[in-house]
């Protein structure tokens, strides 16, 4: 494998799901049956509001994965920007795609 940025076509399969947060800003992404033998490598996108946001996946299996959400609000403290706590955010659309490692 090449570490200058080649384009390697993936060779096994792909699948792709889209669910909502939940209050805990969790999302649980089930795998069709026998699509995995082994946990796949997962990548995630956003589709959400204004503001920042962190996605984080917190468990992966087979079977499904899960995602937690935080986001965090933007203070100015003394003329200077800097982020807030992060809370669990709700309703923020994750999307998903894995593929067999």
């Amino acid at each position: 494998m090449a570490t200058s940025g080649d384009y390697q076509p993936t060779s096994g399969r792909v699948e792709r799901a889209t669910g909502v947060t939940d209050g805990s800003g969790n999302v649980t992404l089930a795998w069709p049956v026998g699509a995995f033998s082994a946990p796949p490598v997962v990548t995630i996108a956003l589709q959400a509001g204004a503001g920042f946001y962190s996605p984080r996946i917190t468990a992966n299996a087979a079977g499904a994965t899960t995602v937690n959400v935080l986001q965090a609000a933007g203070i100015t403290l003394l003329g200077i920007g800097v982020l807030a706590a992060g809370a669990p955010a709700s309703g923020v659309t994750v999307h998903a795609h894995a593929t067999a490692a």
